[in-house]
């Protein structure tokens, strides 16, 4: 029997990418996937991918909107019944020094990478089976200052410490509650960022490893993470980076 046979993850930030990956693994495993994202067009294309029939529910959300988790969880519930994983995926990047950075800017990024990674997963509290699991995308940038990234870095750091309060909130339930943080990942986000092969092979050149990360790096440990295998794992960070953090390249 497939590991995740019979189980059903929700997946923010699943119509491309590291979300996508993640769910192609964990369709292949068995599971049941809810697939949330902005994009109604990118999420019909990637249930397609998927070809998994009705063990696919794709649901147009905005994460920084809790009425649109509220209708998310609800179709959730509906098609499925209950949780038991939650990949909170979702981000975005939008880069400027400190002294440009607005508002309205502000609240954007924060209201994605932060303030939607905490109401999903409080609105998925009521479905998800004690013991299940939760994985947070995290970033390296939370460990390294870099020019432009203020904003993102810091709620990158509020989720990846987030995980820490939440493992000792859940952990009376067994729900366990961790965070990966990749490096440098080959996505359209990223190919957005490093237009020019220049500026990729500028990236490349700080990984100990020497390569570029792919989606399918992420979704081996998120598959992990959320698995019976990483039982007694829970308040963790898990970089996904070829060394970037820690190590320097000769």
């Amino acid at each position: 029997m497939a590991e995740f046979e019979g189980k059903t993850v929700l997946i923010t930030g699943g119509g491309s990418g590291m979300g996508l990956a993640t769910a192609q693994r964990l369709v292949a495993e068995g599971a049941n996937v809810v697939l949330a994202g902005r994009s109604p067009e990118r999420l019909a294309t990637a249930a397609k991918t998927l070809d998994a029939d009705d063990r696919v529910l794709t649901v147009p959300a905005d994460v920084s909107r809790v009425a649109d988790l509220d209708r998310l969880h609800d179709e959730t519930r509906r098609r499925f019944g209950r949780l038991h994983g939650v990949f909170a995926n979702a981000g975005i990047a939008q880069f400027a020094r400190g002294a440009e950075v607005s508002e309205a800017d502000f609240d954007h990024v924060v209201g994605v990478n932060f303030k939607g990674v905490y109401f999903t997963v409080q609105k998925s509290l009521p479905l998800l089976e004690d013991g299940s699991s939760i994985v947070v995308n995290g970033s390296w940038l939370a460990h390294r200052g870099m020019a432009f990234t203020s904003v993102y870095a810091a709620a990158k750091a509020a989720v990846i410490n987030l995980t820490r309060t939440l493992a000792a909130d859940l952990g009376p339930r067994g729900i366990r509650v961790n965070a990966i943080s990749p490096g440098y990942i080959v996505t359209e986000m990223f190919e957005g960022i490093a237009t020019t092969e220049e500026a990729r092979e500028a990236c490349r050149g700080n990984v100990a490893l020497g390569r570029l990360g792919a989606a399918e790096d992420v979704a081996d440990a998120a598959l992990f993470l959320l698995s019976s295998r990483a039982s007694y794992v829970t308040g963790q960070e898990i970089a996904v980076d070829g060394g970037l953090t820690t190590s320097i390249p000769l």
